[in-house]
């Protein structure tokens, strides 16, 4: 196989194309590099697919949730990866993380997990911080969910009218703070703290509870009211 047919998928030896293999023998007995090569597609004249497939993967130290938080420009700065490569690769990875929110849902919060389960695809793989309020009624069913703002690696501005202007809108009897800390600490900054605060004392002027104010990272939380808080 000469340099410029390497590229194509086509070209190689039927045991060595993942389309093949994976209609042959299942999804689960592809490598992650395999099926990332099914959704790159084709080759370049120098790299096939899986090469393209295992270069992403190496410049993301092999790791599928580091992969999952590459914007569309951290995927395209790997050599091959253009951009309409990296986007069919960002709308696989938003696929995965609806079917994992799907299976999460939770309609009624009982615990803090409960809301940890709801949000945590919604901000876990997020390389910004947003924060999240979650509006509740009297039975503690979730009745909306509202992003309040949108920050930069460490922080994120929030102001209390919206929060409480939805809460009217929505009739809603209850609140769950929720924002994630990118760096994946889940120690508390004193900015949080203070937001906290003023919401719920906010919240007490129009009886309305904040039940819990959770901080997300990809692999676990950190509850206020667990912690006594609140």
């Amino acid at each position: 196989m000469n340099e410029e047919q390497s590229g194509s998928i086509k070209c190689w030896a039927e045991d060595d194309r993942p389309r093949e293999k994976l209609i042959r023998l299942g999804k689960r007995n592809l490598s992650d590099s395999e099926l990332l090569a099914i959704l790159i597609g084709s080759g370049t004249k120098r790299f096939s697919a899986l090469d393209l497939a295992r270069r992403l993967l190496e410049a993301h130290r092999g790791d599928l949730n580091e992969l999952a938080r590459s914007s569309i420009n951290d995927l395209v700065k790997v050599p091959g990866i253009g951009l309409a490569r990296a986007v069919t690769i960002s709308a696989a990875i938003e696929l995965g993380n609806r079917r994992k929110r799907q299976e999460a849902e939770v309609v009624c919060i009982s615990k803090s997990s409960d809301a940890f389960k709801h949000m945590q695809p919604i901000l876990g793989d997020l390389r910004h911080e947003e924060f999240w309020t979650l509006y509740l009624n009297r039975k503690n069913r979730i009745i909306g969910e509202k992003q309040v703002s949108q920050g930069g690696l460490s922080a994120t501005v929030v102001d209390p009218r919206i929060i409480f202007r939805h809460a009217i809108e929505l009739g809603a009897s209850a609140l769950i703070l929720v924002h994630n800390h990118p760096s994946e600490n889940l120690k508390p900054s004193q900015a949080d703290l203070e937001i906290t605060r003023k919401i719920r004392e906010g919240g007490q002027q129009l009886d309305l509870q904040v039940l819990d104010h959770l901080i997300v990272t990809q692999n676990g939380y950190l509850s206020f009211n667990d912690e006594g808080w609140l």
